[in-house]
């Protein structure tokens, strides 16, 4: 669960740079979010998480080699 408090804040700052430097416009990261919450409540949402979540255990082996 610690990934997704990390993803989660991770995205949540490269959206925040977008919007500070003008190259995504605030309507835009709305759609975006709202987008999230309803893909969350789809069937597609354990599929998203069982990916992620073998992707940041990828990495993880690769970061400790």
């Amino acid at each position: 669960m610690a990934l997704s408090v990390s993803a989660l804040v991770l995205f949540g700052v490269v959206l925040l740079i977008f919007i500070r430097n003008k190259q995504i416009k605030v309507p835009h990261a709305i759609l975006a979010a709202l987008f999230g919450f309803m893909l969350n409540q789809s069937t597609a949402a354990k599929p998203i998480q069982d990916f992620l979540s073998e992707l940041a255990k990828s990495i993880g082996h690769l970061g400790g080699s």
